[in-house]
Order: C-alpha cells, then sequence, then structure tokens
C-alpha cells in the first residue's frame, strides 16, 4: 500500500476518535429497508455473497411499502439505514415534506429509469416521430407528446403522469424532459401550503409508488410514468405501454439511488456506518465487475419475491445491458445500469448539486439562495469522508486498488462539467449554480416573483 494511503486512512481513524480506533462495529445487527426496484442490487448482493457477514455485520433487509414510509422508517429509527432516492437526503434536511437531518456516505447507481407512455398515447405520439428505417430515431423528445397533451387539454381533458417521489430523480427526470420541449410541468409552492407541484402545469403529475405504475397505466388513472426499474419493462412485456426514452438520453451518470441513514444515527455508529459501505462498495465492484459478467446470476437473485419479486425474464432485459422500447426494439443499453464504473459509488458534493438546482427550479426550495449556500447544503448531507475511510480500508485489505477509486488526494467532490450530459444540451457547472439555473426557459429564476 502506498504510503499516502495509509496515512490518509490513519488521519480518517484518528478523526473519528477512539471508536474507530478499536475498529470493531458499534452495533451489529442491523435492518435496512428498500423499494422493490432492480437499483437495490448493492443491498442484496452484500447480503447474499458474505460483504456484510464479513464486516461483522448482521443485516435483515426489509421491502417497504413507498418511499414515505422508508424514509419515516429510518428517521424513527426503525430502520438503521435504506436504499433511498438521492433526493431524499437533501429533501428532508431541507424540510421539504419531513424535516430530518439524514445523509449519505455512499451512492448505490446511476441511471436506470425510463419515461413509460400508454399505448393509445404512444400511437398518438407516432406521427410526430423522426423515424431510421422502421424504426423511430432515438433520443425521443418531448416535442412528440406536445400536440398529444394539446389534444388533451383542448377537450379539457387533463393529461396526467406518474412518479415516484416529490423529490425524487424521477420527478426532476420527467420534469426536465417535459421542460425542455416547452411543455410546463408545474411549480411547488411550499410557503403557501402547497406541494402538489401543478401550479401552471401543462401535464399534472402525481406519485403513484413503482410496483404500482403498471397498473395504474393499465385503468387509465395516469397516461404515462417514469419509474425505475423493472417497472418499464414489465409494461412491454405485458403489453400496456412504450418507454419512450430513458434517462441516460434525458442526464445520465448522476446518483440515481444512495445508501441514506440518519445523522444521528452516523454520528452514533461511525465504525458500523464505515464497515456497511465497505461492503456496499465491494458488491457495486462485483455488480460491474468484467463487462457486468455477473449480472445475469444478479437478476437471478434479485427476481426472487423477497428482492423486487419481477420475473428474470423481466429484470435481465435492463440490468444485462439491453433495453426494449416499443415491442421487439430491443436496443443496446451498457449503461443502463451503473453500480461501480464511472466511480459510480462516490458520493459527490456536484450530484447533490445538480438536485437541489432542481428542487430550486420547480418552487421546492422557495427564495433564490447564493452559490455557496448550495455547496455548504451538499456538504451537510454527502460524506464522502466515510467513504473514503472504506475505501482505504479495502486498498489495506488487498480487496481492491487504488484504480478503483477516485484520487483521494486531489478529489474535491465536483465531476468534471463534461462528465454529465443532458437532453437540452446545456452543460451543468456545480460551482455556478445559479448560473445554470438562469439558463432554463422554465423554470423560477433569481428576479422570479413569488408564487
Amino acid at each position: 500500500m502506498k504510503a499516502r494511503h495509509l496515512v490518509a486512512l490513519c488521519a480518517l481513524f484518528l478523526a473519528w476518535g477512539n471508536a474507530l480506533a478499536e475498529d470493531w462495529p458499534e452495533k451489529e445487527e442491523l435492518r435496512f429497508g428498500f423499494i422493490k426496484l432492480t437499483d437495490m442490487a448493492p443491498l442484496a448482493i452484500a447480503y447474499e455473497r458474505g460483504y456484510f457477514e464479513d464486516e461483522g455485520l448482521f443485516v435483515t433487509l426489509e421491502a417497504q411499502a413507498n418511499w414515505r414510509v422508508l424514509l419515516d422508517g429510518v428517521i424513527s429509527g426503525e430502520l438503521d439505514g435504506a436504499h433511498m432516492l438521492a433526493g431524499q437526503p437533501l429533501g428532508s434536511t431541507l424540510g421539504f415534506g419531513t424535516r430530518a437531518h439524514v445523509v449519505t456516505a455512499f451512492t448505490m447507481d446511476l441511471n436506470g429509469n425510463a419515461i413509460t407512455v400508454s399505448n393509445q398515447v404512444w400511437d398518438a405520439m407516432k406521427p410526430h416521430l423522426a423515424m431510421e428505417g422502421d424504426r423511430p430515431r432515438h433520443p425521443i423528445g418531448a416535442e412528440a407528446l406536445k400536440p398529444v397533451i394539446e389534444s388533451y387539454n383542448d377537450k379539457g381533458e387533463a393529461f396526467r403522469m406518474g412518479m415516484v417521489f416529490p423529490v425524487s430523480t424521477h420527478n426532476y427526470e420527467l420534469r426536465y424532459w417535459l421542460a425542455a420541449a416547452g411543455i410546463h410541468p408545474g411549480y411547488y409552492a411550499p410557503q403557501r401550503g402547497d406541494t402538489s407541484g401543478n401550479i401552471d402545469a401543462d401535464v399534472l403529475l402525481s406519485v403513484t409508488p413503482p410496483p404500482q405504475m403498471p397498473s395504474t397505466l393499465e385503468a387509465g388513472t395516469i397516461h404515462g410514468y417514469c419509474v425505475g426499474e423493472p417497472w418499464n419493462q414489465q409494461a412491454v412485456f405485458r403489453g400496456i405501454g412504450v418507454p419512450v426514452i430513458t434517462d441516460y438520453d434525458i442526464r445520465n451518470n448522476i446518483a440515481e439511488k444512495v445508501f441514506g441513514v440518519s445523522n444521528e444515527w452516523a454520528e452514533r455508529n461511525p465504525v458500523t456506518h464505515m464497515r456497511v459501505v465497505k461492503a456496499l462498495i465491494r458488491a457495486g465492484m462485483w455488480l460491474d465487475a468484467e463487462n457486468n459478467r455477473n449480472r445475469e446470476e444478479a437478476a437471478r437473485i434479485i427476481s426472487r419475491p423477497t428482492y423486487v419479486g419481477a420475473d428474470y425474464e423481466v429484470i435481465a432485459n435492463s440490468m444485462t445491458g439491453v433495453f426494449e422500447f416499443e415491442k421487439g426494439d430491443v436496443r443496446e443499453a451498457p449503461d443502463f445500469n451503473v453500480f461501480f464504473r464511472h466511480h459510480a459509488t462516490y458520493p459527490y458534493y456536484s450530484d447533490a448539486i445538480w438536485y437541489l438546482t432542481q428542487m430550486r427550479r420547480w418552487g421546492q426550495i422557495p427564495e433564490h439562495k447564493p452559490d455557496d449556500w448550495y455547496l455548504d447544503m451538499a456538504r451537510k448531507v454527502f460524506k464522502p469522508d466515510v467513504y473514503q475511510a472504506a475505501a482505504l480500508a479495502l486498498i489495506e485489505e488487498g480487496k481492491a486498488t487504488p484504480a478503483d477509486f477516485p484520487d483521494f488526494e486531489t478529489e474535491n467532490g465536483f465531476r468534471d462539467p463534461e462528465h454529465t450530459t443532458f437532453i437540452d444540451g446545456k452543460v451543468f457547472d456545480a460551482r455556478s449554480p445559479n448560473a445554470y439555473i438562469e439558463r432554463f426557459d422554465v423554470g423560477l429564476k433569481k428576479d422570479s416573483g413569488s408564487l
């Protein structure tokens, strides 16, 4: 091990005091929550392959009914930690909805979502699509959906779409896609008690738990949705809807899910927390090893009823590097799910700041904030020091190499602005969040009046 890594590891351990010096978990029996989505896989793999036990941790994994129940369980202490939407620790710490200080030291994955519409809506979109031979040209922008929405509105009918939670990646991706085509997805106004997100909306967005998305679409309650897998591919297999775009083509390689714990729990259990992150890093490495060689096995594991509970064939469709759009239109999607490469597991401040810009854009943060506020909030919630301690410990144990991780001597928590591409071509520089927000035609600005 290089001397600089040993010095860094020792410094981090000393900073955490006597508990770390003893190097034994403060709490050995743990309960973790998850939602039935394929990106809960790092938890399942860390459990099934014994990575938690290697760290002296005895973990129980429990599926939760929805994201609110899951968050409440972490805040109350009923759960020690959970698979969370990347926006949940930020939203709760800000006080949007439930107020509680929640932190994350581990990003579970990048990408993994898509937008699906009903067969009826897809048929109405087809005349507005650019074609390549007999297949639509991808990515499909919301410009093709705009005349369909207008036709509903002309008949006095609301066009409705589902997403999984107000501070979910899915909400922001769906809004981003719509707004890039000039379709207004609506504002929030929490300062006056309006948390519907439908002020001035051309499309009404509402919350639906992920596993219920296909049946809600089939019932006609919503006309489309944005959700993680396997619930887009499930619509294809059931013949009830068509995915039109994946989030990789809306905005790619920003944190999707994270492992969240309460700040109080993290401060009370620093060694346990670090050991949990060690086990999850190993799971992420295994999931992406050798060009996704283990993905078929992973898909079989998480298809069990105790995890995702969907057919293996449905889960494997996205987990193994392909994605099916219209029935039979199967396309390569090697980075649809990313669990380790691109430094996927590192909790970048810039990822947190992107979510905060979208919260401000749509009114969940009701007032203008200076640039330094965004970084301060990111530092309050995202904890790369815990991740670094876990990574250096794995290097010391020979279970990872320095090349597996960012260079901790130079890492500052900001991805290169060119790392992520967006469907509207805008460049996101996390060092200048307000300048980024000001570039959008649709959304709140510094000088926007009160809603």
